[in-house]
């Protein structure tokens, strides 16, 4: 069985710095009708886990450990005990939200999670955070860029732990050499396609951020 995307939308607040914003987040889950994984779990376990039901949750994908991505992961675990996955880079950030639970698992670059059908390959896209990751799977034809890409342009680089040349970098390197139909999932707002966004690099460049 093929698997398929669905999105549910949670909202909570970011938190770095010193302030705090309101946001809404897009919780993915890549699944079919007996297992998932989970992108990004966010504010709300119990409303995520509403959402999986009753199928084997394998995994909880974390792109990047800012808050408003990582706050609902330890209690989504808890309820289905999934996986939490994280790449090394971001666990200072991380241990600013979970100081007492580290992630179970650690994402490399390359690396393929399999999911009822779906073939996630993790891509290191630093700039957005040190740890950012995207994944991509060719077969349904999309990437789940969490805050590096959104519908526009590259994600925040103006507080810590962020760089704006190294996210125009992995944009450049990672994202926009992907085939141009793929369609962009991001970690708010809409979605978009990397043959959309591509265009645009040298104005996000120019702007600066």
């Amino acid at each position: 069985m093929t698997a398929r995307i669905e999105r549910i939308v949670t909202s909570g607040q970011f938190t770095l710095d010193g302030g705090s914003w309101d946001v809404e987040n897009n919780v993915w889950i890549v699944g079919d009708d007996h297992e998932a994984v989970v992108i990004d779990a966010a504010h709300d376990a119990e409303a995520i886990a509403a959402a999986v039901g009753d199928r084997r949750l394998t995994a909880i994908v974390c792109t990047h450990a800012h808050n408003d991505h990582v706050n609902a992961a330890p209690a989504l675990a808890d309820l289905t005990g999934a996986s939490i996955w994280l790449h090394r880079d971001d666990l200072p950030l991380w241990q600013m939200t979970h100081p007492d639970r580290d992630p179970d698992e650690h994402l490399t670059d390359g690396q393929v999670i399999e999911a009822a059908g779906a073939d996630l390959t993790v891509l290191h896209t630093p700039g957005h955070a040190p740890g950012a990751v995207c994944l991509h799977d060719p077969g349904l034809g999309v990437v789940f860029t969490g805050d590096t890409l959104f519908q526009g342009g590259p994600g925040a680089t103006g507080r810590s732990y962020s760089h704006f040349p190294t996210i125009i970098d992995s944009i450049r390197d990672r994202l926009l050499t992907l085939p141009p139909e793929t369609k962009v999932l991001t970690g708010h707002g809409e979605a978009t396609t990397i043959g959309a966004e591509a265009p645009h690099l040298e104005e996000w460049i120019a702007r600066g951020h």
